[in-house]
């Protein structure tokens, strides 16, 4: 008896295996409608992964609002607290993006317009004012001259078509997503926060069914660890991009600079990125004041932002990032340059977040090996 199960599970298995060597012949022999399957279907999910990002970084304030809305007086409202610490997020979010598109938006994109349709003519003056420069100049090096005269023979229209690129944009978008998977987005994301404990009650429930116990706990603190890092960093670097931004927009706007609310938008964004991102930020914000408003007025302008971003770099963001991640600095530049190379400008972004989970695992995991460690060198100490 136990000979003719031990067959039959030989041959279960057997038939198993040459099962799935045929599908995965059938999979890669149809490699390009495989790929196409998944994208559609990935495709199909993507208003409910960006819901389910929406719902993550209103989680916070939701919760914040709903601990607010349990301390009134009023029962109805402490029972309602949940739905109505959604509504509140959502109504504060609505406002926000409503005044960015009525007035901050129509500023940046009228700058940006008109920078795109005139950076010919600040080009070809830029390249008039030099040539005036007395030939022992010091401006007047061989590898400017270079510069210069590859400029003069370059036709930035035709690489700068606003409509072209707003065509662009638009069709990118477009392909991406629709309104419809917008509103499905927006949907989602309500549901997830007005029943995130059920959801959340769920998930441990099921993670305590398919993993050990200590297995369980360590994904507990793992997750915990990995969520606090990511919201605070992410957050707290949005909010001082934002700062940032409107801080170096004001100061050159007083200055008189040229486009100073496109700079300050791209210098605040640019500012999300640790250490590479204030650099990139002020060395294109220096060639766009030089082209469009000279020598003596690009000088003042890196000065300002410079100390700006000194201001922010010791006083601002240490107050809304904190030392919660705890990283050296060259750890910081070897995750970004990482970050970078293999993902491009989102890659710099999530690099420090990413390191620092990376870090924990690594910090524990020693800990973990130089615990067992001594534990059986204690265990031989005491056999000798």
């Amino acid at each position: 008896m136990n000979n003719i199960k031990s067959s039959w599970k030989k041959w279960l298995y057997w038939f198993g295996f040459a099962v799935a060597v045929i599908v995965v012949y059938k999979a890669l022999d149809n490699f390009s409608d495989v790929v196409e399957g998944i994208s559609t279907f990935l495709g199909v999910l993507t208003p409910f992964f960006v819901g389910i990002f929406i719902a993550y970084l209103l989680y916070l304030p939701c919760r914040k609002f709903e601990e607010i809305y349990k301390k009134r007086k009023l029962k109805l409202i402490r029972k309602k607290a949940r739905t109505l610490s959604v509504f509140t997020v959502y109504l504060i979010a609505t406002i926000i993006i409503a005044i960015f598109i009525i007035v901050i938006f129509p500023i940046v994109f009228h700058s940006i317009v008109d920078l795109f349709n005139n950076i010919q003519s600040y080009i070809e003056n830029t390249v008039n004012n030099f040539n005036e420069l007395p030939e022992d100049s010091i401006w007047k090096s061989q590898i400017v001259n270079e510069a210069i005269q590859y400029i003069q023979h370059l036709d930035i229209k035709q690489y700068l078509q606003i409509d072209k690129i707003i065509e662009y944009v638009s069709s990118a978008i477009s392909a991406v997503f629709s309104i419809v998977d917008l509103v499905i987005a927006i949907i989602v994301s309500i549901y997830i926060l007005v029943e995130r404990k059920q959801i959340l009650d769920f998930l441990k429930r099921l993670a305590a069914a398919i993993f050990p116990e200590k297995a369980y706990n360590n994904l507990g603190k793992y997750f915990d660890d990995s969520n606090r890092i990511f919201f605070k960093f992410i957050a707290s670097q949005f909010l001082d991009a934002v700062i940032v931004g409107i801080l170096v927009s004001i100061a050159l706007a007083i200055m008189g600079v040229k486009y100073a609310p496109v700079l300050g938008t791209f210098i605040g964004i640019f500012n999300m990125i640790p250490y590479f991102g204030a650099i990139i930020a002020c060395f294109i914000s220096a060639i766009i004041t030089l082209i469009t408003g000279g020598l003596s007025q690009t000088i003042w302008m890196l000065i300002i932002v410079i100390v700006l971003q000194q201001i922010d770099a010791n006083i601002i963001n240490p107050k809304i990032v904190g030392k919660s991640l705890k990283i050296s600095p060259l750890l910081v530049i070897f995750s970004v340059t990482i970050g970078g190379a293999f993902f491009g400008v989102f890659g710099m972004f999530i690099a420090v977040p990413v390191i620092a989970i990376v870090k924990i695992l690594v910090e524990d995991y020693i800990e973990y090996k130089n615990s067992v460690k001594m534990k059986n060198e204690a265990e031989i100490e005491k056999i000798d």
